[in-house]
């Protein structure tokens, strides 16, 4: 498919220009290279095989994944192996399901708590080798994570002490602005658990907002993103990018001018998601600042302007969203290009995975 078929794609779609998101992996990477950070990107947001694959080439040490179902579907046949998956496993269930997945690729794993590190070493009997797990450091988020260095210290001598378990270091998913708070966090807890004498060989925190200052947090070795391979209206409004930087639009029909200053668009919240972040607004209509996004039903979007909108039925707009990660997870497919030249669907493998 090229430019001629670009007015066939049916609406709503979500459109991924690859010569974009190829910039934002590339860029990022090279400041990873220069600030001596491994780089493991989170694929919550695209959920794509082929950009997991092109971030590893480019230099990525392996992904991130929230799931088990998603790690599965990101390996599958993928020729990706290396995972790490952040968040607690619990139940017999999954179990098994993480005996099974060790088995195939290198996977790592985080914990909190007691409860979790028993589960997961209860998961690894007769497997015949070590999981590794990394221990969740509430560094502000008030999440998930232990909430002081000597917590990390305690369990990390538990997991240490297993004989179904490797301890692999640290793992933090800080609020934003919390680039201080980890370097402090971090380096404590590093020398509490050195001071017993085990190692800490990973410090990996995250968050697309503070990407640009990761370095600021000398004590942090891997680095993982995941909105930065396209970018959002949230992240340009916190000033990370700008809308020439955003890869990922959705691609709406105007069904409805009711008057003069008010257009209806067949994306509603089963689209562009509900989610607001603080913004005012469901997203940045591309070329149109003027119009605001201002009102969501699940198949009804209303755009508003004081000035005359100027759309007539038929009319197509674009529309970087509030937030990629979730539109992402919206469809079965996007629809790739390279600027206006349309490539066609590709199926989001990793998506609806929640398990």
């Amino acid at each position: 498919m090229g430019k001629a078929a670009y007015s066939s794609v049916e609406t709503p779609a979500v459109l991924v220009d690859l010569d974009i998101a190829e910039r934002n992996i590339i860029r990022f990477q090279a400041y990873c290279d220069e600030h001596g950070l491994k780089l493991r990107p989170h694929i919550k947001t695209h959920k794509l095989p082929r950009l997991a694959r092109f971030q590893i080439e480019k230099g990525a040490v392996g992904i991130t994944c929230q799931k088990l179902s998603e790690a599965d579907a990101m390996t599958d046949g993928t020729g990706i192996d290396d995972v790490l998956i952040t968040y607690n496993l619990v139940g017999e269930a999954k179990q098994e399901r993480l005996k099974a997945l060790a088995g195939k690729i290198k996977l790592r794993v985080v914990a909190d708590s007691a409860a979790v590190v028993e589960g997961l070493s209860a998961a690894m009997n007769g497997s015949g080798h070590k999981l590794t797990v990394l221990i969740e450091c509430d560094t502000g988020a008030r999440r998930c994570g232990v909430a002081t260095p000597e917590a990390a210290a305690e369990l990390a001598g538990r997991i240490a002490s297993s004989p179904n378990l490797h301890f692999g270091g640290l793992m933090t998913y800080p609020p934003v602005g919390g680039t201080e708070a980890v370097q402090e966090f971090m380096t404590k807890a590093k020398s509490l658990i050195e001071a017993f004498g085990t190692p800490v060989e990973t410090i990996t925190s995250g968050g697309s907002p503070d990407m640009w200052r990761a370095h600021e947090a000398p004590v942090v070795t891997e680095y993982r993103p995941g909105t930065y391979v396209y970018n959002d209206r949230s992240l340009v409004e916190r000033g990370i990018c700008g809308f020439d930087d955003c890869a990922l639009h959705v691609l709406a029909t105007v069904v409805s001018v009711p008057d003069a200053h008010r257009a209806i668009i067949d994306a509603g919240s089963k689209v562009l998601t509900s989610d607001l972040l603080g913004l005012t607004g469901y997203g940045h209509v591309v070329g149109r600042p003027d119009i605001a996004v201002d009102n969501l039903s699940e198949e009804h979007g209303r755009l508003v302007s004081r000035e005359p909108v100027g759309f007539k039925v038929g009319d197509r707009v674009r529309i970087v969203p509030n937030h990629a990660c979730v539109v992402a997870n919206m469809l079965d497919a996007v629809v790739l290009t390279r600027g206006e030249d349309v490539l066609g669907p590709e199926p989001v493998v990793a998506r609806g995975k929640v398990w």
